[in-house]
């Protein structure tokens, strides 16, 4: 990695060093070295060697062995049979007997790695998908072991999120069987974990992948695993500081419910999700937590809504065409006109027998209807049950009757 440009950023190379050095494990970075560049750098971690920075450059690198520069590795058979152990020997060499001998690359990697020559770097370009394999040190016989490995995919996956701005909405792991297993077992498996709205929040993905792999029965040892990034979409932050949002301590509710309903079932956890429709009783919806919430822009309704409505609104009596519950009401604000729903058709199956006794002609034919609405609703008092939300049927689509709907807190 190139740092120099980011070391004001981070607060000075050591704190830099220090956070590299505290994540890289993670990923599987067995060995951290430091230097000038590039190639002085895998020098010393092939040597097994840190700091590059604790004497002079030449002073380090001449005493290192062949193999740590790929361009003199390739050479080492003749180099070692003139003589040369270290890359300091290969260095004292005649150059121009060594540019006809070795070629040129072996003089160019040199120079680059004693920093008498500059480097040019390639940008790094991502894969358009992202797909990652890691062969497991050991095999595994549950599938809650494998997060271990799992773990360090998911932190790639994240990085390559993080470097195209996305997040993901599904990610899929697959898991190969080791070779002697039985035939039964087949070859391995897969599963597939959802996350309600695009994220690359690593810790989140991770337990999300955890429940899901606490249900998994593994039929054979696992070796090796391999993770696909399945449905990945643009993630805008929301943002408008130019700083670093305040870390917020604990997750939020709809990650809390999306890890809720990992655990015991999509179609156990629900919550409820704002639709557009004008009528209170379809307004809002319940499907499951880890569904995407459906697009656009929900209904809202004019004038006075109640905190609670009724399932099903309950018709009321009448005495001289005023509505009664628990007295005579006191209409106090209305009326206020709700109807439409022709767009919402329901399918409803028809009994074999009809309530005459007589058969139907196409018994278990689903026949469609519309929860069409035409009301006048108004805010009522009642002396005993406080202020209610009440609505009246226009004709021709009803009788003229009064239905209580809600109540107000």
């Amino acid at each position: 990695m190139e740092v120099e440009q980011s070391v004001r950023l981070f607060g000075g190379k050591r704190l830099l060093v220090q956070r590299i050095r505290e994540a890289v494990p993670e990923l599987g970075v067995s060995q951290l070295s430091w230097a000038p560049n590039s190639l002085a750098a895998m020098a010393l971690g092939r040597a097994g060697l840190t700091n590059g920075f604790a004497k002079p450059l030449a002073e380090i690198l001449d005493g290192l062995p062949l193999h740590t520069l790929t361009a003199v590795a390739r050479h080492t058979g003749v180099l070692a049979r003139i003589g040369c152990q270290t890359l300091g020997q290969v260095r004292a060499l005649p150059r121009g007997g060594m540019s006809r001998r070795f070629g040129k690359e072996l003089l160019a990697a040199l120079d680059q790695a004693y920093g008498l020559r500059p480097e040019a770097h390639a940008w790094v370009a991502l894969p358009e998908r992202f797909q990652a394999r890691l062969e497991l040190m050991a095999r595994v016989e549950h599938a809650p072991a494998m997060l271990f490995g799992s773990r360090r995919l998911v932190l790639q996956m994240a990085g390559w999120l993080q470097a195209r701005r996305c997040g993901v909405t599904a990610f899929t792991l697959r898991w190969w069987h080791d070779a002697m297993r039985s035939k039964e077992a087949g070859e391995g498996g897969e599963i597939t974990v959802r996350a309600a709205k695009p994220t690359r929040d690593t810790e989140h993905l991770i337990r999300l992948l955890a429940e899901h792999l606490d249900k998994v029965t593994l039929l054979a040892p696992a070796g090796d695993l391999e993770l696909l990034a399945t449905e990945v979409v643009p993630l805008h932050e929301a943002s408008a500081s130019f700083l670093p949002e305040a870390r917020q301590d604990g997750e939020s509710l709809a990650l809390v419910l999306e890890r809720v309903a990992a655990r015991l079932g999509p179609d156990r956890v629900l919550r409820p999700v704002l639709i557009e429709d004008h009528r209170l009783e379809w307004m809002c919806r319940w499907q499951p937590a880890p569904e995407k919430r459906p697009s656009g822009r929900a209904g809202i309704a004019e004038g006075p809504q109640p905190t609670f409505i009724l399932p099903t609104p309950l018709r009321l009596a009448v005495k001289d065409n005023r509505p009664l519950y628990q007295g005579v009401l006191q209409l106090l604000v209305g009326p206020h006109r709700i109807e439409g729903g022709w767009w919402d058709r329901v399918s409803e199956t028809p009994p074999e027998e009809a309530s005459d006794g007589t058969l139907a002609l196409f018994p278990n034919t689903p026949l469609e209807s519309t929860r069409q609405v035409s009301r006048d609703y108004w805010v009522a008092l009642s002396e005993h049950a406080g202020v209610l939300w009440v609505f009246q049927v226009r004709l021709p689509h009803g009788d003229h009757a009064w239905y209580l709907h809600g109540t107000f807190a």
